[in-house]
């Protein structure tokens, strides 16, 4: 079995992403094809997906809700980070021959990952770490660029003779979300205050990017669609609340981002 990924080992780490559906039933399909998650659980009407038996995504059916808005604060993407560079790999065949529409394939020196969105408009990112230890950091600031990702590179890394993808493999875990806000200095700002996140990357001041324990971020906060946004609509499908773990809390907390964007903690080891 591979092991759980550096990301989810650090002082805090994602741990579930919730997302307002205004067709749950078909999400959770798309979800389960493409992205290769499980169904774990239902409890009120809302699904649970997940590889293994770790729960990593929530589907809330809102069918009244209505469609979200990319220029308002809310989801970029929810970045599904899979053990290893073989997995990736794998993934890469499923997509090529289901004929599943991606938008990115990019190398960004860190990871390697690709792009898509799902049918409520809602960001996905599916990606493999390179090693930490390969990593290039400039004091507290790490390297991370968008180049041409080595698609038959990736693709080389699955054994002769393997099984392919069979679902998202245990130990896959959301790795970083992104977020889509007003303003990125106002994010760093908030990140850094409630939960002791490091700045390790900006552009300019329309990205930043944070994390917990040198990883190269759990948390990305843009504004290249969303600039001067202010909250979110509770009425619109998309982003209902991100969920992290975190070793630095005895009990579950609550608290929204300048925008509204519900942020939960939750204690516990990965």
């Amino acid at each position: 079995m591979s092991e759980l990924p550096f990301a989810a080992t650090t002082p805090v780490s994602v741990a579930r992403v919730g997302l307002k559906a205004r067709d749950a039933e078909s999400l959770a399909a798309y979800y389960r094809k493409v992205v290769g998650l499980q169904e774990l659980s239902r409890a009120e009407g809302a699904i649970t997906l997940g590889a293994g038996s770790r729960p990593l995504l929530v589907l809330e059916p809102d069918s009244s809700a209505k469609p979200d808005d990319p220029r308002s604060a809310g989801l970029f993407h929810t970045a599904f980070l899979l053990p290893s560079r073989a997995d990736l790999g794998r993934w890469i065949n499923h997509a090529i021959s289901d004929k599943i529409a991606i938008e990115g394939a990019s190398d960004h020196l860190v990871s390697e990952a690709l792009y898509l969105t799902d049918p409520e408009g809602n960001g996905i990112e599916i990606y493999a770490d390179r090693r930490p230890q390969d990593w290039k950091w400039n004091g507290d600031k790490i390297a991370m660029a968008t180049e041409r990702m080595n698609i038959p590179s990736v693709v080389a890394e699955v054994p002769a003779g393997d099984a392919g993808w069979q679902g998202a493999p245990e130990n896959s875990i959301v790795g970083h979300v992104h977020l889509r806000v007003g303003r990125p200095e106002e994010a760093e700002a908030w990140w850094n205050q409630e939960f002791g996140f490091d700045t390790v990357a900006k552009y300019g001041g329309q990205a930043v990017f944070l994390s917990s324990g040198h990883y190269h971020h759990h948390i990305g906060a843009n504004a290249w669609q969303s600039a001067g946004a202010g909250r979110r609509d509770p009425s619109r499908s998309g982003l209902a609340w991100v969920e992290m773990r975190s070793d630095n809390v005895s009990s579950e907390t609550t608290r929204e981002d300048p925008w509204g964007t519900v942020i939960r903690t939750v204690p516990g080891k990965a």
